[in-house]
């Protein structure tokens, strides 16, 4: 996937700031900006990077539940 395309979601879209952006507005490497849209206006709210421990936790969920994750495929849902 390429990270500087927008990927849309049920709220807008999001997008990965550029390292040169992130720099320069001050927040750290691997941000991600969240885009929508309101009162015929675009918003911007900075989300940061996920920590690693948020990562290895993601990743031992996904392992613990493969089975499920899965089935779930298999069927559709």
């Amino acid at each position: 996937m390429n990270t500087m395309a927008p990927h849309k979601t049920g709220i807008g879209w999001v997008i990965e700031v550029p390292a040169e952006i992130a720099q320069a507005l001050g927040v750290a490497q691997g941000s991600f900006a969240l885009l929508s849209a309101k009162d015929g206006r675009l918003e911007v709210e900075i989300i940061p990077p996920p920590s690693p421990e948020l990562i290895e936790s993601v990743r031992e969920t996904c392992e613990q539940f493969k089975e499920a994750f899965d089935e779930m495929k298999r069927l559709g849902d």
